[in-house]
């Protein structure tokens, strides 16, 4: 029989990594424990031993995208993350009472962190790359494209689920002449967009989204769809489908799963979004069903990998100021965060969609927008 190490050894020659090699994406090993912890806890032992600096790799990013690409990650299934799985089924991980807690632990941190992070904006969702330059123009432009798939006209009222800092809103009120709500579950962006659209016909609350209760010309919702999980996936499109008008349009931007038979990521849902969630195309669909008439489906999921390879260059660029903050671990929780999602999604492990919905579909068809 092989010792751990001549199995991974002989999984990682499938994917083009050696141990110990000299080229950027080579795991460098520092503790043999690694190949133990990764072979009997997944990415959880994985990810923990990289945040104990048992192993590095120079290009985090690419190591992922060799890893995922060459699919030998189907190989390791250690009974251990079985719980994962099950817990997530058996257990509604993102109840009322528990749908706080990814606010208090990931978005109430700290603003400094974030404006450090992303673009001017602080636009916390992947950008639309097509014709930018920059992450600054590809978030102008995200947001440009959906206010043009949603058909904003002058007067309208917008509701935002899972609003973030506002940055749809602010832009939106400011280009399209709207008024705008906007729900959160953290306290510090309610604070910050607050300043931020002051001024503007835009409002915040600190809110749940199941307690919304009133109709909108147009209704979005920017990568709030994996914190919601699957056993409430039916309840959300309830509460979008009874906030629509009739004659509106909703559109759903969310991280999405190839396959629907697995569970969350035992390491992002301990160190970066607790309860997190992404779904399928199946498991959206099953919940439109009877809802909503899908007007347009849109991937552009490997723009992803670029928006989180600039906001690593950002918190990269920016740690000697925030540093102060947090520790030595925090950077590396990040930095794996980071660029392992880079990695993922440039694999095309993991995919970013765009839904527009209509409440009986758009009589004459809808035709998308192009910037």
């Amino acid at each position: 029989m092989s010792t751990s190490r001549e199995y991974v050894e002989e999984l990682l020659a499938q994917a083009d990594i050696r141990i110990n090699g000299d080229r950027a994406w080579d795991i460098q090993v520092h503790d043999q424990t690694v190949f133990d912890q990764a072979l009997s806890r997944g990415n959880l032992g994985l990810g923990e031993s990289y945040m104990a600096r048992l192993w590095d790799a120079e290009a985090l990013d690419q190591f992922f995208f060799k890893l995922l690409r060459s699919g030998i990650q189907d190989k390791v299934n250690p009974a251990r993350l079985i719980f994962h799985s099950l817990k997530s089924r058996i257990f509604n991980l993102q109840s009322k009472s528990k749908a706080w807690e990814v606010g208090q632990h990931h978005y109430d941190m700290g603003n400094d962190l974030y404006q450090s992070m992303l673009d001017e904006r602080m636009v916390y969702t992947c950008a639309y790359w097509e014709k930018a330059k920059d992450v600054d123009e590809a978030q102008r432009n995200k947001l440009e494209l959906c206010c043009k798939k949603l058909g904003l006209k002058p007067g309208m009222r917008i509701l935002d689920i899972g609003c973030g800092w506002g940055s749809f809103m602010q832009y939106a009120a400011e280009n399209y002449g709207v008024e705008c709500v906007g729900v959160t579950i953290s306290k510090e962006q309610v604070e910050l967009g607050k300043e931020r659209c002051k001024d503007l016909p835009v409002e915040f609350r600190l809110q749940d989204y199941r307690d919304l209760d009133e109709q909108f010309d147009r209704v979005i919702s920017l990568g709030m769809f994996e914190h919601v999980g699957q056993k409430n996936y039916d309840d959300y499109m309830d509460v979008a489908l009874r906030c629509t008008k009739e004659d509106g349009l909703f559109l759903l931007h969310t991280i999405g799963k190839n396959v629907s038979d697995t569970a969350a990521d035992p390491w992002i849902s301990k160190y970066i979004f607790p309860n997190g969630e992404v779904p399928s195309i199946s498991q959206i669909g099953n919940a439109l069903e009877e809802k909503f008439v899908c007007e347009d489906l849109h991937n552009f999921g490997a723009d992803y990998d670029k928006t989180l390879m600039a906001w690593f260059e950002n918190f990269d660029n920016a740690w000697p100021q925030l540093k102060s903050q947090f520790d030595d671990e925090f950077y590396r929780i990040w930095k794996y965060y980071l660029l392992s999602c880079a990695g993922a999604f440039r694999a095309r492990d993991i995919q970013l969609w765009q839904w527009v919905l209509s409440p009986k579909g758009q009589v004459g068809g809808y035709q998308r927008p192009q910037l």
